[in-house]
């Protein structure tokens, strides 16, 4: 834990962290295994807790913890019943479509994934959307047939629809469109500009803002954040990646919200009680109460 960088400030209200993979121990891909989130200690605490008890002492109460393969979503659905912070996601990430296709294994995964849905305090179908960086041309078919199925399934259970985009802004609007996206679609760790930002809210969709906001080089970035309307704005980490400035590189987690809600109601030119209040009435409309 030695990597992971101080409390900042508390909030003077709270808010949520709308994505997070708590599963995941630090800025590899590889998850820790069944329950091995609360292994390992953080100030005498089992890891996973200390570090919601760290997140709630500076006003970040409350996280959207997001499982993206078949074992990330198993843990998911153990995690949000075992912590009262926590509320779930579960899907097939879009890099992860092909590669069950590949092995004859989707249309398995696609069964559990709607089974595990179903289980309680899980309110996002998520993350879900095109990749164009790691999948290419040759795996495009079958991620956005994926992508496709994901949409339905939220629209089915009447759960919150995250989306994951990666240099394919463009195809993703296409695929909502086809779609008829739900009404609580998030484009989770925004990574567009103004004009896709505009378009976005045209459709109704919200956009959540990482760490990635706060990076010296973002100002298209920020620009795109200074015309979301605040009852459009989400805030999230996406640990354990894209840690805010001045921690870039090291490991992020939920207690490291404030610094980009700072930085956001910077650039917004708003107050931060004003944000926090803002953040925190979109994040009931979307995922309901913590507390049922």
């Amino acid at each position: 834990m030695s990597d992971r960088p101080p409390l900042p400030d508390p909030l003077p209200l709270p808010v949520v962290d709308n994505h997070a993979h708590l599963d995941i121990p630090g800025p590899s891909r590889d998850a820790w295994p069944h329950h091995a989130a609360d292994k390992g200690e953080l100030d005498g605490e089992p890891a996973l807790s200390g570090l919601l008890k760290q997140a709630a002492s500076v006003n970040v109460g409350r996280t959207v913890q997001i499982g993206c393969d078949l074992p990330s979503a198993r843990l998911t659905v153990d995690l949000v019943a075992e912590h009262a912070a926590l509320l779930g996601g579960v899907s097939l990430h879009p890099n992860e479509a092909p590669r069950l296709a590949e092995r004859g294994e989707l249309d398995a995964a696609y069964e559990e994934i709607a089974e595990l849905a179903n289980r309680p305090r899980i309110r996002v179908v998520g993350e879900t959307g095109l990749d164009f960086f790691r999948t290419g041309p040759e795996g495009r078919a079958v991620q956005e047939d994926s992508f496709r199925w994901h949409i339905r399934l939220a629209k089915r259970l009447d759960l919150t629809l995250q989306i994951h985009d990666r240099d394919a802004h463009d195809d993703v609007l296409r695929v909502l469109d086809d779609e008829d996206a739900p009404a609580r679609t998030v484009l989770h760790c925004f990574s567009g500009d103004a004009e896709l930002a505009r378009a976005c809210v045209e459709r109704g969709f919200y956009l959540s803002f990482a760490g990635t906001v706060t990076f010296k080089n973002a100002q298209p970035l920020r620009d795109a954040l200074a015309v979301t309307p605040l009852d459009r704005l989400q805030v999230e980490t996406d640990a354990p990646y894209l840690t805010p400035t001045p921690y870039r590189g090291r490991t992020n987690a939920s207690y490291l919200v404030p610094l980009t809600v700072r930085a956001m109601a910077q650039t917004l030119a708003v107050d931060v009680p004003t944000l926090c209040q803002e953040l925190a009435a979109t994040s009931a409309r979307l995922y309901g109460s913590w507390d049922d």
